[in-house]
């Protein structure tokens, strides 16, 4: 098999709800999925890459839904089924109009549960890129211990490895504690990809290119420090730095935004193009999924980029 990006980490059922306020008896949900690694094997998808995605679920109907959406979207699956454990959930409410408030059941779930034992050997080799976040890194020693397994095996075979911290505050409350795990794989990485607060949390440093050349210090070839509304920032160990400013639009909802950066990306990398090529399909990507609601669903294609970057407005009139 040959892939342009493969992913390895959770990917949880999601409810949403349809109405503002506190959950109440009655109310109609929508329900989908959601998880970073996923999302960014949707991306890359979307965008015309070879995309696999690796994980483990219960062997349940969410588990059947995760799978047959993701191949849907063109999406190798990987998926380790476990008979003792439910797939992970996450429940989105909005208490209040503008705000969102997350529920996670991930903890003991299997999502949790992924293991070295869960990888598929053959299909990390034949990959360009192993993408990796530090959400699976942060949710158990087994499934930690799994990401470090698919480096080694990625390592071995001459794979580029990519780390984007993606820091849950939630997961892991102590800073400490955080920066020596984030630490331990992104200095196994090639490209690390990291919020400038996620940078301060891994480096110390406040000062945007202290973080750009402070992470590409601790051994990638390539970093890239995302700035929000401000844009990016990447460079290489070979001293190419490129900013990139953000594009302005009506976000509707800019969850998913990271995640679709990082698959623009990483998507241009496995075509080969220039560091400043990389990053500004990466900034358009990141701004078209904040034009619609969904962790994954405003992904852009290619026709979708073409349209956007020629018009600066995604519907056709």
């Amino acid at each position: 098999m040959s892939l342009d990006v493969l992913t390895i980490g959770e990917s949880l059922g999601l409810t949403v709800a349809n109405e503002i306020g506190a959950p109440m008896r009655g109310d109609q949900l929508t329900l989908t999925f959601g998880g970073a690694e996923s999302n960014v094997a949707i991306g890359v998808a979307r965008l015309g890459g070879a995309a696999a995605w690796v994980g483990r679920l219960g062997n349940d109907a969410l588990g059947d839904l995760i799978v047959r959406e993701l191949r849907g979207e063109g999406v190798s699956v990987f998926a380790a089924r476990d008979d003792a454990a439910l797939t992970s959930l996450m429940m989105k409410s909005r208490p209040r109009p503008g705000a969102t408030s997350v529920s996670f059941y991930r903890r003991g779930f299997a999502g949790s549960r992924l293991s070295a034992a869960d990888l598929p050997v053959d299909a990390i080799r034949g990959a360009n890129i192993l993408h990796i976040t530090g959400i699976s890194a942060a949710l158990a020693e087994s499934s930690r211990a799994a990401l470090h397994a698919a480096i080694d095996i990625a390592r071995d075979a001459g794979v580029t490895v990519s780390f984007d911290v993606n820091h849950r505050a939630s997961l892991l409350p102590d800073a400490t504690e955080a920066r020596e795990i984030y630490r331990a794989l992104a200095e196994r990485a090639d490209i690390i990809f990291a919020g400038d607060d996620e940078a301060e949390i891994l480096t110390g440093e406040r000062e945007h290119e202290a973080q750009l050349h402070a992470l590409l210090a601790l051994g990638a070839q390539t970093a890239v420090v995302k700035l929000g509304a401000d844009g990016a920032l990447a460079g290489t160990n070979a001293g190419t730095v490129v900013r990139v400013a953000a594009l302005t639009v009506d976000a509707v909802d800019t969850v998913g935004a990271g995640d679709a950066f990082v698959a623009g990306f990483l998507t241009e990398t496995a075509r080969g193009l220039t560091l400043a090529e990389c990053l500004e399909t990466a900034t358009a990507t990141g701004a078209y999924a904040c034009l619609a609601h969904g962790d994954w669903e405003a992904a852009p294609t290619r026709r979708d980029l073409a349209a956007f970057l020629a018009t600066g407005d995604p519907v056709s009139r």
